[in-house]
């Protein structure tokens, strides 16, 4: 077995460990990197990119199917070429891959080890059965991987993930999604608008990652309206019927219902891809979950020398946050045990469904009802949002009672994509809601419909909108 020393061992060539690698490296440290699959990081190959181009499409169908409300003829429902659809995926999916292995090919290749890594130690790693690995310190930036509940495994080939959506030839006639989470929910209305039949379910009482109960009820109406969409699923059952799936569970009101589709795509959530590490020759205490507990300011596991980033840390499972942390873990894991507490960006989650969902800052779970007052708009007759026909929505936007100091916002509604961009760098430079409603707004955009919110908030706060005087020249 070939031996190796360094500074730092980083498990895991996605966005996190790429970044804790160029994190390390600037400190000057030695560093070494650990993949077992296949390079390209989570969102390029099976995730952010590819999800997004099959959203657009699906998009496009349904802008071309609804056109006639605006007064536009189409002859006959537009015909989904489901084969160029997935052609085209599976082609810009390649070319962002592309970008990504370009980079990795850069590394030099004394710095990178293949196989599948697993602890034997806090500061030594085994890579299958061929390197041993001693580290000063150890970033793990494993990635997550699809989590299937026991009522959908018997399924064999007739069960998809994700992944797998992104590989087929040709579009199915028929799909269930069980688990409505952004990835049922963003995948679920993509395949409903590019024609197939498609029946989405969920245990949970809620659509997205929602917690205000205002929006989420909004959410499931709207969704309901367009999708056959089933909430509080309980006692759901699935078994193989010849080439097909056949689906029996109770729904909220206690009827039974069953159905009968080609293929489930199972979305209950990822999990972080830890077991396969073997945490506890580490010595990684793990909570009842059997999950580490990672302190987000300086992405260390107590005061080990070792680091998570990235999915595998389940704190924020967004690409950006896993730079973030990657960054952090790197410099951290260079320096050991000088470990340094960084600011964290302000929590900031898009859901690219139709109408987007988006959370901001603190979500409503976390917050004190007691402490806070909520501004709110409707997106329903909001006017350019009426222009264009996507006038499906609410806006909720905490303040704090006594600063009236912005706290963050639960997002239903057309384009929040960008909106809420505006709204999470707000809370993040701690404007009050004055100060927002001192930026400009334009006439008409749907931004306006989160300065009617904010109006609203004010409103509440018994705040005075008012001009800013200028200091006269002297």
């Amino acid at each position: 077995m070939q031996k190796r020393k360094v500074d730092v061992a980083i498990v895991g060539a996605g966005t996190a460990g790429l970044a804790a690698r160029r994190e390390a490296k600037k400190a000057g440290a030695s560093v070494v990197l650990i993949e077992g699959g296949p390079y390209g990081t989570t969102c390029a190959r099976v995730g952010c990119m590819p999800s997004k181009l099959l959203i657009h499409s699906a998009e496009v169908a349904h802008e071309i199917s609804t056109a006639s409300s605006f007064g536009v003829e189409v002859q006959g429902r537009p015909r989904v070429n489901g084969r160029a659809v997935l052609e085209r995926v599976r082609r810009e999916r390649d070319r962002f891959v592309g970008f990504v292995l370009d980079s990795v090919d850069n590394i030099p290749k004394e710095e990178k080890v293949a196989g599948y890594a697993r602890f034997d130690g806090p500061g030594t790693l085994l890579v299958d059965d061929h390197t041993r690995i001693e580290a000063g310190a150890i970033v793990v930036a494993s990635g997550s991987s699809p989590w299937i509940p026991s009522n959908l495994s018997g399924l064999g080939d007739r069960l998809l993930i994700s992944d797998d959506i992104f590989e087929f030839e040709d579009l199915p006639g028929s799909v269930a999604v069980v688990g409505m989470g952004v990835i049922g929910l963003e995948l679920g209305q993509s395949l409903h608008r590019l024609g197939v039949d498609t029946l989405c379910l969920t245990p949970s009482s809620r659509v997205g990652p929602l917690s205000d109960p205002v929006i989420k009820k909004k959410t499931i109406e709207v969704f309901g309206r367009e999708l056959n969409l089933h909430v509080g699923v309980q006692d759901l059952e699935t078994r193989l019927d010849g080439e097909r799936v056949h689906l029996d569970w109770v729904n909220q009101d206690g009827s039974r219902q069953e159905a009968t589709v080609d293929y489930v795509l199972g979305s209950a959530g990822r999990r972080p891809n830890l077991a396969r590490l073997d945490p506890a020759k580490a010595t990684i205490p793990l909570d009842e979950h059997g999950l580490p507990t990672v302190e987000p300011g300086t992405a260390q596991i107590g005061d080990l020398p070792i680091f998570l980033a990235g999915d595998v840390s389940h704190y924020r499972t967004l690409l950006h946050e896993a730079a973030d942390e990657g960054r952090i873990a790197g410099h951290n894991a260079a320096r050991y045990p000088d470990v340094r507490a960084f600011v964290r960006r302000t929590l900031l989650s898009v859901v690219f469904s139709d109408p987007q969902i988006a959370v901001v800052g603190t979500p409503f779970s976390r917050l004190d009802p007691a402490s806070i007052t909520i501004g709110e708009v409707s997106y329903d007759d909001q006017g350019r949002s009426r222009v264009m026909g996507k006038n499906r929505g609410h806006v909720r936007i905490y303040a704090e009672n006594e600063r009236d100091t912005l706290l963050g916002a639960e997002m239903l509604g057309p384009r929040v994509e960008h909106t809420a961009h505006l709204l999470a760098w707000a809370v993040q430079q701690g404007l009050p809601v004055e100060g927002v409603l001192r930026m400009p707004f334009y006439h008409p955009v749907v931004e306006e419909g989160i300065r009617t919110a904010l109006r609203d908030l004010a409103d509440k706060l018994k705040l005075e909108e008012t001009l800013e005087p200028r200091p006269m020249d002297r």
